[in-house]
């Protein structure tokens, strides 16, 4: 049987791409991207769609003034630019190096993310790609680990304004912290990482105790795998993890954030997968049919990143990718093999079934939370709309077999049948 045809939608225009290969972390890998997918003729099945830079109401939605406005004081950054005390406070030295024009960077990324869910919100795709977006470290005051906006948050509060739950999944090796944190009290948005978990490396936080607090309670859900994780591994988990947490929350669209740093050979990441352990995963969740945004985030083996994206734009539009890659003017960069597959780690796979195992148990405890929360909402919701229709029964009850009925209390004739058959009641001395 052929497969439906995903309604779909790309992301691109040359000033977001120009924007995104100033990033200091990842410079130049946009074009790379983009050259390696085009060449693939992969554009030719998508729908285009060319993003604005975000309004600073925007922005608003996740990040704070102070910071924004921080931003637009960076306008001319140079080689012999000092970093002060404020920049520090914003969390621009270290891992998110200042850049000229920081206002205008953050604002065009995050555009792209917000051109992503209007296309969702206007039915122009049921999937919007928008491999320029999925900066999911960012904090509401602050820049962290190369991200200076969380363009996944500004994308899931746009979608809210039409879906009144959003699921977020984080394939990044790195958990999805900053995403974390900004629902990490809500309950109409669910965040699901799965991620690498290791003393010392980055975040530090992403522990599957990280449940979520208060009305949150349940609604985050975490994944922490040893280093080299492969395929085998990261189907295993995501598999059993994955539908559980759909058929607990139910939701309305969907977030994919496709860092592919978790890729073997990633010079930051630690990660064992290959394409084929991403597309599965990036496949069950298209099975489900539900809107959804795919978002790109880390990747520092350039090449394999376009790879990558380029492979889960073209299981979305449902297409082969032949193995050699197409000559353009990065092809010198996929040497010395000239194929579009990532050979697997050699080394072994340091997570075992009984650990995986452990983890999924704690995860389906933590997803009681969300169970009893919703019956318990749910017999609430009952409660009331029984009030209500018996409130409605009385009063019809009352309107119909009203009589003219007066008495005198306290020297006031009360008369409950007014000149014009409303429920007023006319006070007579």
């Amino acid at each position: 049987m052929a497969k439906k045809t995903i309604k779909s939608c790309y992301i691109w225009d040359e000033l977001l791409m120009a924007e995104s290969d100033r990033l200091p972390a990842v410079a130049k890998r946009a074009s790379r991207v983009q050259s390696l997918i085009v060449s693939y003729s992969l554009i030719n099945k998508l729908q285009v769609v060319n993003s604005t830079p975000a309004l600073y109401e925007d922005l608003k939605l996740f990040h704070s003034e102070i910071y924004l406005d921080h931003l637009k004081i960076l306008q001319k950054v140079d080689d012999d630019y000092v970093i002060g005390i404020h920049d520090e406070e914003f969390g621009l030295g270290y891992d998110c190096q200042p850049v000229s024009d920081m206002y205008k960077l953050v604002s065009v990324i995050a555009g792209g993310s917000v051109a992503a869910a209007k296309s969702i919100i206007l039915g122009i795709a049921d999937v919007a790609i928008n491999w320029f977006g999925g900066w999911h470290h960012a904090q509401r005051f602050c820049a962290e680990g190369f991200c200076y906006v969380n363009d996944i948050v500004i994308c899931i509060e746009k979608l809210r304004l039409k879906f009144k739950k959003v699921l977020y999944i984080d394939l990044d090796v790195h958990h999805g912290n900053g995403v974390q944190d900004a629902y990490n009290l809500s309950n109409s948005v669910f965040t699901l990482s799965i991620h690498k978990y290791e003393p010392g490396f980055y975040p530090g936080t992403g522990s599957v105790d990280e449940a979520g607090n208060l009305t949150g309670k349940g609604y985050t859900c975490n994944v922490p795998l040893h280093e080299s994780y492969n395929d085998e591994t990261m189907e295993y988990v995501f598999g059993k993890v994955f539908h559980k947490v759909y058929d607990s929350f139910k939701p309305d669209a969907i977030v994919v954030q496709c860092g592919a740093d978790a890729l073997a050979g990633d010079p930051m990441g630690g990660g064992g997968l290959t394409i084929k352990g991403y597309c599965t995963c990036v496949q069950n969740i298209l099975d489900k049919q539900k809107p959804t945004v795919l978002l790109g985030g880390g990747g520092y083996n350039y090449s394999n990143t376009a790879k990558l994206w380029a492979s889960i734009t073209a299981l979305v539009v449902n297409v082969e990718l032949e193995q050699n890659i197409p000559e353009h003017d990065y092809w010198p960069f996929y040497g010395p093999d000239y194929i579009l597959s990532i050979q697997p780690l050699l080394g072994r796979d340091k997570n075992c079934k009984a650990d995986l195992d452990n983890c999924i148990t704690k995860i389906e405890d933590n997803l009681k939370f969300i169970i009893e929360g919703e019956t318990i909402k749910h017999k609430t919701d009952t409660e009331k709309q029984n009030q209500i229709s018996t409130y409605k029964i009385f009063k019809e009850t009352l309107c119909k077999g009203r009589k003219k009925l007066s008495f005198k209390e306290n020297n006031v004739l009360i008369n409950d049948e007014s000149p014009n058959n409303n429920d007023v009641y006319n006070f007579i001395d």
